[in-house]
């Protein structure tokens, strides 16, 4: 589940209209939502608040075999305007599953952007401010991000801490997205990295398409699939990438490339994304394909080769989403997805999202969500399950890692998460 601050930062994304789906460093992020997902260890509580529209705070209080803890602070010149309360928070909002991706947006025009007093420009680049203190070993964290254009961002990340070589470290990442493709240039201070990556999406150039004013919402994202059937041949989206990094102070570098192919919210069928990504220096080959099976039920499975050792790992993973009530037909949906793929009948096309998709079910709604059950599974015995939803006004997360091949001590790790915001 994101915290409370990750959560505020996906409406700056989205009040911006930057889509953080559109980058190589997402591009294998379904799969990661439902086979990568990190399982709580010991008790954990959060308090958060969103005091104002443009500041935001959180106080974190945790216990595994001591008491730690830490505050968090963040400031937008942006406001935000996002339900805060956790009893009021979409579950899909906070909860990472399936991501059906939207159609790519034209980039909002430069004048847009422009605001005129007197003769004079007032106008003020978006910015977030971001700090983090983690007690007690005075570990802290900050971020900066400001949209430079509407087709550019610049993120700033700082990390000082004793238990670093040099007490810290800076990664400045300067990224690029206009629709059609993206790049992102990087520099970290530990040991002088420099990288570069980017992403290309085959297909129609979103910049050809209509001219759509920004608007001070989200909601202009819906605009080309909200109730339209996409134009023909633009039921998927096939994308592909690269990076390429070096290290000047350890003369070390590395690379790797990756594809993509997933529906879009036009397509006909049950929703699947499918990728492959490959590190040549390091000889790692992954593949992994998820699909949403039901309204409520996602699958994905990933399958890692390393043609230098021939070692192999698989794992499997699924969410299952609790309701609070059923329709009457469960099975409607299902039937509604075979007629459209086989042709049978006129379909309307799901809404998509404005910050980049969290799910087909966000199409449904949320109101009859009360929790999701992920599940995921090795070759080497190890299990992982965790649970997650919400309990009057308080959201939770609690799981557990199991080691079957352990007889003596099965259970790895188990823990609760708490959070409450207001």
């Amino acid at each position: 589940m994101l915290g409370f601050m990750d959560y505020v930062q996906q409406g700056f994304f989205s009040a911006s209209h930057w889509n953080p789906d559109n980058s190589y460093g997402s591009l294998t992020a379904t799969a990661r939502a439902l086979l990568d997902f990190p399982t709580p260890n010991g008790l954990r509580l959060n308090f958060s608040a969103l005091s104002s529209p443009n500041f935001a705070t959180s106080y974190t209080l945790g216990s595994i075999g001591e008491v730690d803890g830490s505050l968090s602070y963040l400031y937008t010149s942006l406001p935000i305007g996002l339900p805060s309360a956790s009893s009021k928070v979409p579950l899909r909002h906070v909860i990472r599953g399936y991501r059906q991706l939207r159609e790519l947006r034209r980039p909002d025009e430069p004048w847009w952007w422009e605001l005129w007093h007197g003769g004079r420009r007032i106008d003020r680049k978006d910015t977030l401010l971001y700090g983090r203190l983690y007690l007690p070993n005075s570990h802290l964290e900050a971020l900066y991000l400001r949209r430079i254009s509407p087709t550019t961002q610049l993120k700033v990340s700082c990390v000082s801490s004793s238990t670093l070589r040099s007490g810290g470290s800076v990664l400045l990442l300067l990224q690029r997205d206009v629709g059609k493709y993206s790049t992102e240039y990087l520099y970290s201070t530990d040991s002088a990295l420099l990288g570069v990556r980017g992403l290309y999406n085959f297909g129609p150039d979103p910049r050809h398409g209509p001219a759509i004013p920004s608007l001070a919402t989200s909601t202009e994202s819906k605009l080309l699939s909200d109730g339209n059937p996409a134009p023909p041949g633009r039921n998927g989206r096939f994308s592909a990438g690269a990076e390429v990094y070096y290290g000047l102070l350890n003369k070390s570098g590395g690379m790797s490339t990756g594809l993509r192919f997933t529906t879009l919210p036009s397509h006909g069928g049950f929703p699947y994304t499918m990728t492959l990504t490959l590190n040549p220096l390091m000889g790692n080959l992954s593949s992994t394909y998820a699909v949403q099976a039901g309204r409520s039920l996602a699958l994905c499975s990933q399958f890692d080769f390393n043609f230098y050792s021939y070692e192999s790992e698989l794992q499997l993973g699924m969410e299952l989403w609790r309701r609070r009530s059923l329709p009457v037909d469960d099975l409607q949906w299902v039937h509604q997805k075979l007629q459209a793929s086989e042709g049978w009948g006129v379909r309307k096309a799901l809404p998509a999202l404005g910050d980049g998709g969290r799910g087909v079910e966000d199409a449904y709604g949320d109101a009859d969500t009360a929790g999701v059950l992920k599940a995921r599974v090795n070759q080497e015995g190890g299990v992982a399950l965790l649970w997650e939803g919400r309990i009057k006004e308080l959201l939770y997360t609690c799981g557990v890692n199991i080691d079957v091949k352990r007889r003596e001590q099965i259970f790895r790790g188990v823990g609760l998460e708490i959070q409450y915001s207001s």
